[in-house]
């Protein structure tokens, strides 16, 4: 039992505390909290991985009673690779929130109601990944997604609650749909313990099984807005505040695919739907980047590449073999990093250009060449140039597929190669009418020529140096995440874990 696990969630949820008690003062102190409790939980979070990777699953159980009777959590190598590096952006946009100065003077995002919801979202998001059953994993979606029904929507202006209210929807859906997922698994085999669903599970008959499995998966799918059911993302991510569109876009959507990876490693892993999830990763490739090829604001078009790079996710799980799953790691870690960077590049470039319509953009190369850097980089890594991370994760992809073989398979590996290109062409077009073209003849009225906070560009540049980290530590990153796709294979290691002396069944 390690007393570290539970401090990812505790201590967002205790600052939040502290800073609602220190009420509209202090606002230095309250930046302050907010930032030492960001990088506490990042500390904690790579010691649980180092640990993790080194001893096995790290457990805590709560109040000290034992599974499956009280609350345990669990940091194995999936979930403490996930908790490092959401702390790690969450951090960074927190920087950029800071220099944006959306706490004191951004009259859309009040301070007071900001920061408390920003770290109460990171403490749900932490739950999710650590829960051990999935009810506790159901409390983690509603602390992060209450908290995110707040950020969505900051300010109240008529943009913001129109998309806030069917995020909201959909939300609340989901959530259905998961609480119904826990009510067959509860009613068939007596738990919610995931440990001891992987036991049971078996032994029910198939139809029971496959209920719960497509209520789970569907939950899930709207999470992570797999095609068709992410038809509410591009809507509701683009009005949101520049930090909280950041955030939403890197984690929320990967907190979904964590589910799905779960799901189909822990609790089903007899395959039975994976030909299902085949068809839904091609899917939302095509239908992601065929939207975001038409777009004409950046945020949008961000927001539709998002659904199709979630396709990538879904085609590793689906394959089925430890290759795929290795792939999908390493590819999920360098989306989260990648797709914030570029919303946050995206803010640098309503802040200069004061807008971010391609229509009314132009010649921010000249004027505003650092934002270009912090832009293009996570845009070619995106894109897959190499030798980014970006080309690393959809190489071990098509790799995997390759290797597999089959029609359907054959089709995913040529529509995640065709998706790679026409995101690659998004991207470049954007960069061409935004950064290389002419100045527009009647700028904005809200384009800024002063210098950008030092603070957003700051927490930017970190997240840009973090993605090329990727690439400069691609070989033992690369070799973590197949030791945590061998783990999730091996259900027996995280059951060994939650109970030592065995009775999960």
């Amino acid at each position: 039992m390690s007393v570290l696990v539970p401090l990812p969630v505790l201590l967002p949820v205790l600052a939040a505390g502290v800073k609602i008690l220190i009420g509209p003062r202090r606002p230095v102190l309250k930046r302050a909290i907010s930032l030492a409790a960001l990088a506490a939980v990042l500390g904690v979070a790579v010691v649980l991985l180092v640990r993790a990777d080194r001893d096995g699953p790290q457990t805590a159980r709560l109040g000290g009673w034992p599974a499956p009777v009280g609350i345990t959590l669990v940091a194995d190598r999936l979930s403490a690779l996930m908790l490092a590096v959401s702390a790690a952006v969450t951090l960074c946009v927190m920087v950029y929130a800071l220099g944006q100065d959306v706490a004191e003077r951004d009259r859309d995002t009040p301070l007071s109601v900001f920061h408390p919801s920003y770290l109460l979202l990171t403490a749900g998001v932490c739950d999710a990944f650590l829960a051990g059953d999935l009810f506790n994993m159901f409390v983690g979606f509603e602390m992060m997604l209450m908290a995110s029904y707040v950020l969505v929507t900051l300010g109240g202006t008529m943009a913001r609650v129109r998309a806030g209210t069917t995020y909201i929807v959909v939300a609340l859906l989901s959530s259905m749909l998961f609480l119904v997922a826990i009510a067959v698994l509860y009613a068939a085999t007596g738990t919610v313990d995931m440990a001891q669903l992987s036991a049971r599970i078996a032994g029910l008959p198939a139809s029971v099984a496959r209920i719960a499995e497509v209520a789970l998966l569907a939950a899930f799918a709207v999470k992570a807005a797999v095609f068709p059911l992410s038809m509410w993302l591009p809507d509701s991510y683009p009005s949101a505040p520049t930090p909280v569109g950041a955030v939403f876009a890197g984690l929320l959507t990967k907190i979904g695919v964590y589910g799905i990876v779960r799901a189909e490693t822990l609790l089903f892993p007899d395959g039975h739907l994976r030909r299902v999830l085949l068809i839904a990763a091609l899917l939302s490739m095509l239908a992601g980047v065929l939207g975001a090829m038409v777009q004409i604001d950046v945020r949008r078009l961000l927001s539709f590449t998002l659904v199709s790079h979630i396709g990538y996710m879904v085609f590793g799980v689906a394959l089925d073999s430890a290759a795929g799953l290795a792939a999908t790691v390493f590819y999920v870690l360098h989306h989260i990093t990648v797709q914030t960077t570029l919303f946050l590049a995206a803010g640098l470039i309503d802040r200069r250009g004061g807008t971010t319509s391609l229509a009314r953009l132009g010649g921010l190369a000249r004027t505003a060449p650092l934002v270009g850097a912090l832009f293009f980089v996570p845009a070619m890594n995106l894109g897959g140039i190499p030798p980014l991370s970006g080309f690393i994760g959809k190489l071990g992809l098509l790799r995997a597929g390759l290797a597999q073989g089959g029609p359907l398979v054959d089709a995913l590996v040529a529509g995640a190669a065709v998706t790679s290109l026409l995101t690659l062409y998004s991207l470049v077009k954007v960069w061409n009418q935004a950064f290389w073209s002419a100045p527009p003849d009647d700028p904005p009225p809200d384009a800024r020529t002063a210098r950008l906070p030092a603070a957003m560009v700051a927490g930017s540049a970190a997240l840009v140096v973090l993605s090329l980290a990727y690439t400069a530590a691609g070989g033992p990153l690369y070799a973590l995440c197949e030791r945590a796709a061998a783990e999730l294979l091996a259900p027996e290691t995280y059951t060994r874990a939650v109970f030592p002396s065995g009775g999960a069944t």
